[in-house]
């Protein structure tokens, strides 16, 4: 099973793409599709939308796992990241991945147990349960990651 993992985000849109395989998780690529600051919001959500049409076509995943809108205190990157989730989720469904979504309460507990955990426990887990020699940058890759793994460890029917 193929898993594309999702930490949505304007500037930067973390993904991870992991593969599980009888409880165990392979690594099978992650990065980031950034975009500058000097492009307008409508040319972001095209190079999203395109960056993750191009990751299902070169990947073929099975499933996609997107992090849920965590709504902080500035409305406005609120409202620019559910634009952006907008565009990730339209891009699975145009390619028929189904979709999963995830809040960062449930990665904390699929990862390291504890809904509380700290983002170096969270990246501490995903370099040692993918067995990488460096913890995983940008964070929001190694985000995208936890959350592809968690979706690994929530869903224990698939193999």
């Amino acid at each position: 099973m193929v898993i594309l993992g999702i930490d949505p985000g304007t500037a930067i849109c973390g993904f991870g793409i992991v593969e599980k395989n009888n409880y165990q998780f392979k690594l099978i690529d992650y990065g980031a599709v950034n975009t500058p600051a000097t492009m307008s919001l409508e040319e972001r959500l095209v190079r999203i939308y395109d960056g993750i049409c191009l990751l299902i076509d070169r990947y073929h995943p099975d499933e996609m796992a997107v992090e849920e809108l965590f709504f902080n205190n500035n409305a406005k990157t609120a409202l620019s990241v559910g634009q952006a989730r907008g565009v990730i989720l339209l891009a699975g469904a145009h390619k028929q991945v189904p979709l999963y979504e995830y809040t960062p309460l449930q990665v904390k507990q699929g990862i390291v147990g504890y809904g509380r955990a700290d983002k170096k426990q969270i990246q501490f887990m995903v370099k040692t349960m993918l067995n990488m020699k460096e913890t995983p940058k940008p964070d929001d890759a190694a985000d995208a990651l936890a959350i592809a793994i968690c979706h690994g460890q929530w869903n224990k029917n698939m193999s």
